[in-house]
């Protein structure tokens, strides 16, 4: 039989409170818009940029004298020529003066938008800075930003300062007009009496609310301004988003290569100890059991397993990491490498020092893919590695006579290869024609300030 009992009601949906708008713009359309902290962001952002301008236009001034005083010749010839210098003098320092000027505007940007403003890559060096300052788009885009600071913006706080004023004076007509024996003047109109004076305080107490959205816009256009000129472009973005890709893929990097080494240190140091004691302890007991028993033949074959298994774990740690690129680096290392290659190999390594860790590593990696595909698919007969220091790069340059025609692109080897160069910021240059030689040139950057290995 069907129940008859009411069904339960659907749960009401939980209501998710309106996000908080990051702009004073966005807050002007918000109800309570006066009564929260926006009027009063907005203000201060206002009275700041009264120093701002008061600051930019000291220097401007300054360098404004010359046209002023040439232009006083009275002469059409001297006023073209005050022209001239006036552009001329925007030209060549306004990208210097707004610099700071963009920097102060951008700190105080977020009274009014606090929205994260992309940045600009650092520049390199003082010489590129003064370089870019001329030759970026960003940096003339600060100059525009600077022109409108000390052109426009003062005229607009005028304009919304008197609109102020004017609703301040209105709101105080009646004071003012009683403590006065002739008519006063309030702006849009006179008033000799008290009761005269009262309809414009009328008007000024209309007027009053629409103060804070008043101050709200002023600021929040200048904001969005400043933010459409001084935030990064579409292409500084781009390299902004390219260097911390570097970044990040070199931090990565460097925590993969910790990683083996940790794998590699806990392989050496416990997995192999382990092993070898087992393996001695097999051999013992094989001692021990008659030669001709079932056990003895067990033992045996399991003793066997043991020496296969540690030299395979011995090989895999080694692989990881060498511990005579770690004791003794990279030249001993690549020298380890070519004892062990399936073809004749001549080393040929010439270091001032010893590389850090991380180029070793890379460096050891190169050598030893690139002797692999010599012995597997050259048909080579001899090799040759060579290792210098050439400026601020280590170069590794593996060559050899076999038949050549390698192509990244028959085979993950060397796109693997190129990517673990890649990582490192260094640069893979291939040489491999037809019936060779081939020749595989690896430059890694070798920065002065980095410490060696070991």
């Amino acid at each position: 039989m069907p129940s008859l009992e009411p069904s339960a009601a659907p749960a009401a949906e939980p209501r998710t409170a309106p996000a908080e708008p990051e702009t004073v713009l966005a807050a002007l359309t918000r109800p309570g818009f006066a009564f929260g902290r926006w009027p009063w962001r907005s203000l201060a952002y206002l009275l700041g940029t009264v120093p701002v301008v008061l600051a930019a236009g000291v220097p401007l001034g300054v360098l404004a004298l010359p046209c002023a005083a040439l232009a006083a010749g009275g002469s059409g010839p001297a006023r073209a020529g005050a022209a001239l210098l006036a552009v001329a003098l925007a030209l060549a320092c306004g990208p210097l003066l707004a610099a700071p000027v963009a920097m102060v505007e951008r700190w105080r940007l977020p009274l009014v938008d606090v929205r994260p403003v992309p940045r600009r890559p650092p520049a390199q060096s003082p010489g590129h800075w003064l370089r870019s300052r001329y030759s970026d788009s960003a940096a003339w885009r600060d100059s525009a930003d600077l022109a409108l600071l000390v052109t426009v913006v003062p005229v607009l706080y005028a304009a919304v300062a008197v609109v102020l004023l004017l609703i301040g004076v209105l709101l105080a007509a009646p004071a003012l007009v009683a403590g006065s024996d002739q008519p006063v003047s309030l702006g849009i109109g006179t008033a000799a009496t008290i009761g005269q004076a009262v309809p414009y305080a009328l008007v000024g107490l209309i007027a009053a609310p629409a103060v804070p959205w008043l101050v709200g816009l002023l600021a929040g256009g200048h904001g969005a301004l400043t933010r459409a000129l001084l935030a990064a472009g579409p292409d500084e973005r781009l390299r902004a988003e390219l260097v911390e890709v570097s970044r990040s893929r070199a931090r990565l990097a460097a925590a993969f290569e910790a990683e083996r080494r940790r794998i590699e240190r806990d392989l050496h140091d416990g997995a192999q100890q382990r092993l070898v004691s087992l393996t001695l302890q097999l051999g013992l007991a094989r001692l021990d059991l008659p030669p001709d028993s079932p056990a003895a033949l067990s033992v045996a074959n399991a003793h066997r397993q043991a020496k296969e298994l540690m030299a395979e774990l011995r090989a895999l740690i080694h692989d990881i990491r060498p511990q005579v690129l770690t004791d003794r680096g990279l030249a001993c290392a690549v020298e380890e490498l070519a004892d062990r290659a399936g073809v004749p190999v001549t080393v040929d390594a010439v270091l001032p020092a010893r590389p850090p860790a991380h180029l070793e590593a890379t460096a050891w990696f190169v050598v030893a893919e690139a002797l692999t595909n010599v012995a597997r698919h050259s048909g080579a007969t001899r090799a040759t590695v060579r290792l210098r220091r050439r400026g601020d790069a280590l170069l590794v340059e593996v060559g050899d006579d076999g038949r050549g025609g390698a192509d990244p692109a028959r085979g993950s080897g060397l796109t693997g290869l190129a990517d673990r160069v890649a990582v490192a910021d260094g640069r893979m240059f291939l040489s491999s024609p037809m019936g060779g030689p081939t020749l595989l040139s690896v430059e890694l950057p070798w920065t002065p300030h980095e410490p060696p290995s070991g």
